[in-house]
């Protein structure tokens, strides 16, 4: 049976959760469940805190689990990130009073207060720069008023909170993260852990791309087929009416309203478009 970490908690968990579900596995009903078993898929989920997955995945004592990439680096962890996910997108930025600080060179003999030190000291030690870094659980941007550290190192979005606080940005992003499925580092190739992710994969794509039907006129297929080329190819049969085509393809979702208004434009008609919930490739 396949054993599969699973954030209980936090910006990670329910997204895990709702691609979990779409790919067909049970979940649990009660957040105080820890352990929930799948015997259809034979699957085994165990529901952990974010920041320990990669400990125990890089453990042995499971096959695989769902983190955040930059948890995975900060727990200094021997795992690896064998699928993208696509979802809780942050990025890590170093913030100063404003003309203190203006690049990692100048942060040689300075404080860093953040609550991803692993990050941090790693982002440093491949920069060469030798400074101190002070954990702190939350709400880093108030180090530099209370005297904790110079500068600080956190998840940055809009960067409002920053200016909030009377601090800027300075420098190139320290990472970039998203969660991933992780397992051991140079751990065996499983059939069964193959199989999740095309589940998983079929998930990422099913909610990427629309199927698109329209009619066509035999004389603008081409340019409409140029339109919608699909994966491999459009799947095209003939109407009843003579001279008229029928036209499946799958689009990215994201330009279907132009790729309709196009199509409109050539002279298609009975333009649908329908979700995809699952797939393969």
């Amino acid at each position: 049976m396949l054993r599969i970490a699973v954030p209980n908690k936090g910006s990670l968990s329910g997204p895990a959760s709702a691609m979990l579900h779409e790919a067909g596995y049970r979940m649990r009903k009660e957040s105080k469940e820890l352990v929930l078993v799948d015997p259809v898929n034979q699957v085994e989920f165990f529901y952990l805190r974010p920041k320990d997955i990669a400990i125990y995945v890089s453990a042995g004592k499971l096959d695989i689990g769902i983190t955040g990439e930059d948890l995975l680096i900060d727990s200094g962890a021997d795992a690896e990130v064998i699928l993208p996910l696509g979802f809780a997108r942050s990025t890590f930025r170093f913030a100063a009073k404003p003309g203190t600080v203006s690049d990692i060179k100048d942060l040689a003999g300075k404080t860093i207060a953040t609550s991803y030190e692993g990050i941090v000291a790693k982002h440093l030690a491949e920069a060469g720069v030798d400074a101190s870094v002070v954990h702190l659980d939350g709400a880093v941007e108030t180090a530099i008023e209370l005297g904790v550290a110079q500068v600080i190192a956190d998840v940055v979005e809009t960067g409002t909170s920053l200016r909030n606080a009377g601090l800027e940005v300075f420098g190139e992003p320290i990472m970039k993260s998203e969660a991933a499925v992780i397992r051991r580092t140079g751990a065996e190739d499983n059939a069964k852990v193959q199989q999740f992710l095309r589940r998983l994969q079929g998930v990422l794509v099913a909610r990427s791309y629309v199927m698109m039907d329209y009619d066509c006129r035999a004389e603008h297929l081409e340019r409409a087929v140029a339109l919608t080329p699909g994966l491999e190819s459009p799947t095209i049969s003939p109407l009843h009416n003579e001279g008229w085509v029928a036209v499946r393809s799958m689009v990215p979702a994201k330009d279907s309203q132009r790729v309709m208004d196009d199509l409109y434009e050539l002279g298609a008609r009975a333009i649908l478009t329908t979700a995809i919930h699952a797939c393969r490739l």
